[in-house]
């Protein structure tokens, strides 16, 4: 680990992100990694099975009374509306159809945004890439809490209220830290998006609506699921800024868990993961790993030495983009 230093209360470093060292060191290793790159061939087909029944989902519960609709979409929608979340994640890294069509994986994630209810997947593919590239970056990595989120959220109470926002502070984040101007992509995906609603609510109704929406927002919020927000890169150990969890939530989440892997090698699809840990077992056995999500938000919750300000921040020279 390089120089460490306080400037505020988030932990600053000065060396560069640990996944660029190891990537090339593991490939050096074991070339054969490089052949787990490219499309999943299985994703698309995966998603818009996923797709269609939440589709069929909308159908169903305009005849429920409100409360089956809101318990229906925490406990069944919201959880297929995160994963496909996650699809979009994996979209975003062109594994739905490779590098050669990435057009078409920009299509085919706002295909898979559809249920979420909100335009989303133009505006996450937009800084995603900088998560990656400059990760823990300093106005550049919205993944990394504000200064006042990490002022405000530091009791019990404050952080399961920071938990239940996290959507809210995900979507608004970028545009406080690093604003960037709206895309086409993005303005196609909102009409797109809402073009979908109205057809839903005209057909349905809007317990439809409310099942969708009420499902992304309360899914990625207080769940179980959403514990893999805060394992990925709060720093539960000093000096570590990223962790793997190898749990059975992996199966709904396109191995999201994998996300040491995930950031040593991003252009490969999440149903590859588990196999680059394999060949290079003795790269990532002995790193600091989750066991569980839902202690994750447990400890993140009630651990006084855990909070929003967790994270390494870094300063980067940006990287001129073509």
């Amino acid at each position: 680990m390089g120089k460490t230093g306080e400037r505020g209360d988030f932990e600053w470093v000065y060396n560069d992100q640990p996944h660029t060292s190891r990537r090339k060191e593991i490939l050096a290793k074991y070339p054969e990694i490089k052949s787990l790159m490219g499309p999943d061939p299985q994703l698309k087909w995966v998603v818009t099975g996923m797709v269609l029944t939440q589709l069929l989902a909308c159908y169903m519960v305009q005849s429920l009374s409100w409360k089956w609709v809101f318990f229906w979409s925490y406990g069944f929608g919201g959880c297929i509306n995160h994963s496909l979340t996650l699809a979009i994640h994996d979209i975003s890294h062109n594994v739905a159809f490779g590098n050669k069509l990435a057009r078409l994986n920009r299509w085919f994630a706002m295909w898979a945004n559809l249920p979420i209810g909100l335009p989303y997947s133009a505006s996450f593919k937009k800084y995603h890439i900088d998560h990656h590239r400059y990760l823990g970056g300093d106005g550049l990595d919205v993944d990394i809490p504000t200064d006042v989120e990490g002022w405000f959220f530091c009791t019990p109470l404050r952080k399961v209220l920071w938990l239940f926002l996290q959507p809210l502070f995900y979507a608004l984040r970028p545009l406080v830290v690093n604003p960037k101007p709206v895309s086409r992509l993005e303005i196609i995906n909102a009409a797109v998006q809402f073009a979908v609603n109205f057809l839903i609510f005209y057909l349905w109704g809007l317990k439809p609506i409310v099942y969708l929406i009420a499902g992304s927002i309360l899914c990625m919020g207080l769940h179980p699921i959403s514990g893999h927000f805060i394992a990925e890169h709060y720093m539960f150990l000093k000096g570590h800024e990223t962790y793997s969890y190898y749990g059975p939530l992996n199966w709904i989440t396109f191995n999201v868990g994998y996300h040491m892997e995930h950031h040593d090698f991003p252009s490969i699809p999440g149903s590859k993961l588990p196999q680059v840990k394999m060949i290079a077992a003795e790269y990532y056995d002995s790193l600091p790993q989750h066991t569980s999500w839902t202690r994750v938000l447990w400890d993140f919750v009630f651990d006084d030495s855990i909070g929003p300000y967790t994270r390494i921040k870094r300063e980067y020279k940006l990287v001129k983009q073509e």
